[in-house]
């Protein structure tokens, strides 16, 4: 019988999120990216230091309650197999149906499907999923958007379309953390990277000086890796 391996997925990780910033997190397998966004949404809380959103430690909020204000976009979108306003009515449980007709068919508008609502998602490309997704997010107002590698899990044809809508709300302003390996798209439009590897934030900087003025060597071989040079 093997004992217990005791492992330490994050260590001294000190992280500020300004409103309207858009922070794209990079790092190979196994660095504590999925770790850290668990922590933001409450699916288990930290053995040491504290997490604040506006003030409050979140071991001071409700869980359930925090999910409503930090909307999260994972790699596969978790729809229901009923309509996809039914589903947009999921981020808004204790509105009205005109509300959430009303809700739907705006955020539906804002990611470019709005002309899908009537439909299934079976019925729609991997692409439009996410987008639904990421609109039923939207529909809980939330004052944080947390996106999990939302393209690694589409076709290629299909990711362009889910990095405008994330481009698009950024230019809105919307707060949002972003984990992904899509370095066009982090050089485009972060205002801030930073690089994790083995459960710690070695580097951050603007996008144009990460990517081509990396300080360290961890970061410099995870890019040789990630671009080819």
């Amino acid at each position: 019988v093997m004992g217990e391996v005791h492992v330490q997925a994050l260590r001294g990780v000190n992280l500020e999120l300004y409103p309207g910033e858009f922070v794209v997190l990079l790092g190979p397998s196994g660095s504590g990216k999925s770790t850290l966004t668990s922590l933001l949404l409450r699916l288990y809380d930290p053995d040491d230091g504290v997490i604040r959103l506006d003030g409050h430690d979140l071991r001071d909020l409700e869980a359930r309650w925090l999910r409503t204000r930090i909307g999260t976009v994972a790699q596969e979108p978790v729809l229901f197999s009923t309509s996809v306003a039914a589903n947009i009515r999921y981020g808004r449980p204790e509105a009205s149906d005109d509300e959430v007709e009303a809700a739907a068919r705006k955020y539906l508008d804002k990611v470019g499907i709005g002309d899908k609502a009537d439909a299934y998602p079976a019925q729609l490309s991997g692409g439009q999923q996410q987008r639904v997704a990421i609109a039923r997010s939207l529909c809980m107002r939330p004052r944080i958007m947390l996106f999990d590698e939302p393209t690694s899990a589409l076709d290629p044809e299909m990711i362009k379309e889910v990095l405008d809508t994330m481009i698009e709300l950024a230019e809105e302003g919307m707060t949002m953390l972003c984990v992904t390996h899509e370095m066009g798209f982090a050089r485009q439009v972060a205002n801030r990277v930073i690089f994790m590897d083995e459960g710690q934030i070695v580097e951050q900087n603007e996008p144009e000086e990460f990517f081509t003025n990396p300080k360290s060597d961890r970061t410099k071989l995870f890019l040789s890796q990630i671009l080819g040079h």
